[in-house]
């Protein structure tokens, strides 16, 4: 009996580990091909990036985006979105835009 339940158990574990989140980000600034971020490797076309990892901490992923592609105005994760607050913290780490150098006159 013990060893049925261990089994299971073991089971269990295994099969949760096992899955990967689904993350969907959509940055501000259109971004294609690929980006290596932290933990994940984001496909991105005209539409969106893609990606999916088992790492855990979707805002750390947000924010890594962020740091590459820019602002994000959209982020998914399993489906659900982040709120207005999530969305604001990850876009606390966005690159910020390139600016434009005054002549000297």
């Amino acid at each position: 009996m013990l060893r049925t339940i261990m089994a299971f158990s073991a089971l269990a574990l295994v099969a949760t580990s096992a899955t990967a989140g689904s993350y969907s980000a959509k940055p501000v600034a259109a971004a294609s091909g690929k980006l290596i971020t932290r933990d994940i490797v984001w496909n991105c076309g005209p539409a969106a990036c893609q990606g999916s990892t088992q790492e855990s901490r979707p805002a750390v992923l947000c924010q890594s985006l962020a740091k590459r592609a820019g602002m994000i105005e959209s982020f998914l994760v399993n489906g659900r979105a982040f709120s207005p607050a999530e969305l604001q913290r990850c876009n606390a780490a966005a690159k910020p835009p390139p600016t434009r150098a005054l002549a000297a006159q």
